[in-house]
């Protein structure tokens, strides 16, 4: 019983992006409230984000800050996702890499008794294994999309078990691009996402709930042969700070109508392309609905929004119906307002889950990666609507102004997801308490298994062997 009640430490360690960093947050949060001490690390560029963003002026959260080696690109404070140039982001997975000696001393420094890290560095649970440390990965993005990653690995030659889940026609760069990952896992394991479901101890925590992801859940823990832990939507509460109220497009959506407003954003890690801005854009204005449009551009890029919107006679068009802003808004703050209608999204994961909490209908507009997938399940949970592409893959604005107007307009949609947004709001914490159980299960499994002295002696031949490394 002693054991049950220690005060264990975690070791957070997500990749890079904000939407990897957001559930790990909100995680770090939840676990800080069940009497566990939390170390969350990350670079500076980020550390210092999520500080003003986040809020932990009542948690007992450390920031540990992870220093990238020092190459001529990316500079420090590209050292994060967020707004990355798309040609730097090999660079900054290579150093990244290169950090994984950086991270041990961090593990030795700090002598967490868990690690909980991200998908694309297999170095670190190894790292923690060498130092007799649990190591756990979580999953932040879709079950549905790594189930069909890991159907792909085991069984190629098989189709999907669960038909609503697919790629379209169109979409065959990503099923391309599928395949090929995995046939370059089964030659030399370079597919990091399989690598380190596989180095995870015997539990996977996942961004998720039974209510939407079950069967998903299963069938993915049949593939893997570990058990899937969902965490639950780990969405982050709106604040109800003076600076948001006074946000002008607070203001603005305040003097429109209950939910008579799309709200259009893709993420920060993906920039539309000229094509693709331009359908939003004339889809947006023959929709006749409001509208707030957040746009962004890599960091570093000169681009005017005001000279691409006024090539389009956009806000002689639209009027007062709409409002576009570059940069960053309160994603959650907007979704949660009651005069929103309707979610032009990507279908990034965080993105899909936060709107289902606040029970938004969902104007799917996948781009790449997992987004399809996450397209798909939406359908099915009868979460949204998605605006299809023609077999060029060209948004049409005709096609986006419809798919918009529908769901403004459908009644059967809202209701389903006001559903889900119960049931959400329901659930409160209960997945958050079968994490606790089962990290303290795996800390009491480890303490059974390793003998006193093993970690001293891993820490000792692990620093010789880096030190022959450097040498």
């Amino acid at each position: 019983m002693a054991c049950m009640q220690k005060k264990l430490s975690v070791l957070m360690f997500p990749w890079l992006g904000h939407g990897h960093i957001s559930p790990f947050v909100e995680l770090a949060k939840k676990l800080d409230q069940r009497n566990f001490i939390i170390y969350l690390c990350s670079t500076p560029v980020n550390l210092k984000s999520i500080e003003k963003k986040v809020g932990f002026e009542d948690t007992s959260i450390k920031l540990i800050e992870l220093h990238l080696p020092n190459l001529p690109d990316p500079p420090p404070y590209y050292h994060t996702t967020n707004g990355l140039p798309s040609h730097l982001m090999p660079t900054l997975k290579k150093a990244f890499d290169m950090s994984k000696y950086t991270f041990f001393d961090i593990l030795v420094k700090y002598k967490p008794d868990l690690l909980v890290y991200d998908f694309l560095q297999p170095w670190a649970p190894e790292a923690a294994f060498k130092l007799d440390i649990p190591a756990i990965q979580f999953i932040t993005s879709s079950t549905t999309q790594t189930a069909v990653l890991f159907h792909a690995y085991k069984k190629p030659d098989v189709e999907f078990p669960y038909s609503q889940i697919y790629y379209r026609d169109y979409e065959t760069a990503n099923v391309a691009e599928l395949r090929k990952s995995v046939d370059d896992h089964k030659r030399d394991r370079s597919n990091l996402i399989i690598d380190c479901i596989e180095k995870s101890s015997k539990v996977v925590l996942i961004k998720g709930f039974n209510e939407i992801d079950e069967k998903y859940i299963k069938y993915l823990s049949t593939l893997c042969e570990k058990k899937i832990v969902p965490v639950g939507p780990l969405v982050q509460e709106p604040t109800n700070n003076a600076e948001d109220e006074n946000l002008e497009t607070i203001k603005w959506l305040e003097k429109k109508k209950k939910a008579s407003t799309v709200f259009v954003s893709f993420g920060t890690e993906y920039f539309l392309s000229k094509e693709d801005f331009e359908a939003i854009a004339e889809g947006l204005l023959h929709s006749n609905v409001n509208f707030i449009w957040v746009v962004r551009f890599p960091l570093g890029e000169k681009m005017c929004l005001e000279d691409k919107l006024q090539q389009l006679r956009f806000y002689e068009r639209v009027g007062d119906r709409g409002m576009v802003v570059e940069g960053w808004v309160p994603q959650t703050k907007i979704l949660g307002h009651p005069n929103i209608g309707g979610f032009v999204s990507h279908c990034g994961w965080n993105s899909v889950i936060e709107s289902m909490k606040f029970g938004v209908p969902i104007i799917a507009m996948p781009m790449h990666i997992d987004q399809p997938i996450n397209a798909r399940l939406v359908e099915e949970v009868g979460a949204g609507i998605e605006v299809l592409r023609s077999h060029d893959l060209k948004l049409h604005a005709k096609q986006v102004a419809c798919v918009i107007r529908r769901v403004l307009n459908d009644e059967y949609l809202k209701e389903k997801v006001s559903g889900l947004s119960y049931q959400i709001q329901m659930k409160r914490d209960e997945e958050i308490d079968q994490v606790e159980k089962e990290l303290r299960k795996l800390w009491i499994q480890k303490k059974i298994c390793c003998g006193s002295g093993t970690r001293m002696q891993g820490i000792i031949q692990v620093r010789k062997s880096n030190q022959r490394m450097v040498n």
